[in-house]
């Protein structure tokens, strides 16, 4: 699927609004990852998981369903996407609180000195105030004084309104709506990295039997290839070609043996099982012919299911906002606060005070500033809508080259089909003509390298039908919920 980046953009203040999270890249080419030598999580997230199912010495055994639920629960791509949304929830609610009152209450107590003189009230003020009061002397008036002051307060504090809350507030939950279509996008990466390994591994699985299978004719035929030898009805080359295309089948066996080995590993790494457990893949390799379907509907059906697209639009939908709190900074605001409290000093009464004020502030004069973050904020409005309308010609491309690779690798599926009942039919005649003594055991070895050959193209291209039929199937943004359906299972 198409990458869309998000810019990580400064913001209007006081309102602190989420920054713009870059949407995960989604590939639709599964079986190009699977031919990457030793895929990396560093790399693709996806490749990696929390283990969470450590090594034991039973064997565990797993269907295409049950791996790809350990994946949706275990798979580090999607763990990450998982954290980017609730950091958005976070943020949504940290603008949530712009509409709510803030009520605190503080409480202290402490002992206070004072230097009466150093705060202006020296001995001639003093002494003007006694003069007042009837007295004339000012002797042993102590201008050093303590006292303990205990005091409790409530204080409240509201935006009645704000141009740039309400926008912000929008933004943000279009931010939370873009991060969740995010993490969908990123479960479907995972349904589709998780399927297209174990069929690998099915496919890898059925290689290996292949190569028993033709191991185990070889075996048979050097035997009796050895004993006509020894009989003196068969030359000693025809015992020597028996014996390297044994051999020869005996190295096809152990390739296809590591190569099915390697493939689990990768699957468990994807999954959260530990690379050391021993697993048994339950599934047989799928197959069911796809009903024909029109791009038209294909296309219709991804412009309302591709989740980057409605992450993509949600993101439109951010930066209008955004653009719209810019502009919101030319009205008013209007803003209330005040408290309530009660102060108690030594040898005095306690008493209640408090305050209640509404500010209401109207910007004068801020135009070049807010001309610059408004036309900012237009362009990354214009960019975003830009990539929204390659996205949709983007899917279109998409939805049309998925068709054309299903209805390919179902031809080939056929193809493969035929040429190996022709190749079992051609090595079953040539086995006759060497038992009957008519041919010696060469065109019986080419016969065998022959159905050899189709097997593994028969293997492949069942492999590369199901890995079509789950690209279109995520090119339509359903793979998560309709993968059995177009897997046939």
């Amino acid at each position: 699927m198409m990458a869309v980046n998000r810019g990580h953009n400064s913001v209007f203040r006081p309102l602190k609004v989420p920054a713009l999270l870059a949407t995960l890249a989604l590939c639709g080419a599964g079986a190009l990852a699977h031919a990457q030598a030793n895929p990396s999580s560093t790399a693709n997230p996806f490749y990696g998981s929390v283990t969470a199912h450590v090594a034991t010495d039973d064997t565990l055994k797993l269907s295409l369903d049950e791996a790809i639920g350990l994946g949706l629960k275990n798979n580090l791509g999607l763990k990450e996407a998982e954290a980017g949304e609730k950091v958005f929830q976070g943020e949504r609610n940290e603008a949530l609180q712009e509409f709510l009152p803030t009520v605190m209450l503080t409480g202290s107590t402490g002992v206070y000195q004072h230097n009466l003189a150093a705060v202006g009230f020296g001995p001639g003020v003093i002494g003007q105030f006694a003069k007042l009061l009837g007295g004339s002397s000012i002797a042993g008036f102590p201008f050093i004084t303590r006292d303990t002051l205990t005091q409790g307060q409530i204080q409240v504090s509201q935006t009645i309104f704000s141009g740039p809350v309400l926008a912000g507030y929008k933004a943000a939950g279009a931010a939370e709506r873009s991060a969740h279509f995010a993490k969908m996008s990123a479960r479907g990466e995972v349904v589709q990295q998780v399927a297209s390994a174990y069929l690998h591994a099915i496919a890898a699985a059925s290689e290996v039997d292949n190569a028993k299978a033709l191991e185990a004719e070889d075996q048979l035929l050097l035997n009796n290839v050895h004993d006509a030898h020894i009989a003196g009805t068969a030359a000693n080359l025809d015992e020597l070609r028996a014996r390297v295309q044994l051999q020869a089948q005996q190295q096809s066996r152990i390739l296809a043996e590591n190569a099915l080995a390697k493939d689990l590993i990768l699957l468990k790494r994807e999954i959260g099982v530990a690379p050391g457990q021993t697993i048994a893949l339950t599934d047989p390799a799928p197959y069911s012919e796809l009903a024909e379907q029109t791009p038209e509907e294909v296309r219709a059906l991804a412009y309302r299911s591709r989740q980057d697209y409605q992450n993509l639009q949600n993101q439109a939908i951010e930066y209008k906002a955004i653009h719209a709190a810019y502009r919101s900074y030319r009205l008013p605001s209007l803003s209330f606060g005040g408290y309530y409290g009660v102060d108690t000093v030594t040898g005095v009464n306690s008493h209640g005070l408090f305050a209640a004020q509404g500010t209401l502030s109207v910007p004068l004069f801020r135009e070049a500033k807010l001309r610059g973050d408004i036309d900012a904020a237009q362009a990354q409005l214009d960019a975003v809508n830009n990539q929204l309308t390659d996205l949709r010609s983007h899917i279109d491309q998409q939805v049309r080259s998925a068709l054309l690779d299903v209805s390919a690798a179902q031809q080939l599926v056929q193809v493969s089909r035929s040429n190996l009942d022709l190749a079992t039919r051609a090595l079953s005649d040539e086995t006759d003509r060497v038992n009957a003594g008519v041919d010696d055991n060469l065109p019986l070895v080419t016969a065998q390298a022959t159905l050899a050959s189709a097997q593994t193209n028969l293997v492949e291209s069942h492999y590369q039908y199901n890995l079509a039929k789950l690209a279109l199937a995520r090119a339509a943004g359903v793979l998560e919920t309709q993968y059995r359906d177009y897997l046939g299972r």
